[in-house]
């Protein structure tokens, strides 16, 4: 299943690497996989959930035109991705409500 979460942020630098960078992440129970491979382009990242009960990953992309992170949030066979959306989006809350000025979430 893929769940797609979008972030429409105010102007300001990359809120992906603020995420990667960030030193509360892994208090909520969220790391940084993958944050560059040859191939791919600029301003992506992937984040796991550290605790064994949540299958899947995020995908997280930034867009410096239109200062919107892009989500996807993809988990394997019967995986339900509320615990780890519910983890990603309580941690934006928590560390950057300044710059959020929405967040939807759009099942695909």
């Amino acid at each position: 299943m893929q769940i797609l979460v979008q972030v429409i942020c105010t102007k300001g630098n990359s809120m992906r690497e603020k995420i990667a960078n960030h030193k509360q992440l892994e208090k909520s129970y969220l790391t940084v996989s993958e944050a560059k491979r040859q191939g791919r382009s600029h301003g992506w990242g992937k984040l796991h959930s550290t605790l064994p009960d949540r299958d899947g990953a995020i995908n997280v992309e930034w867009d410096a035109d239109t200062n919107i992170l892009n989500c996807r949030v993809v988990t394997r066979g019967s995986g339900q991705p509320n615990l780890i959306i519910g983890d990603f989006v309580g941690f934006l809350l928590l560390n950057f409500k300044k710059r959020i000025e929405a967040i939807n979430i759009i099942p695909r």
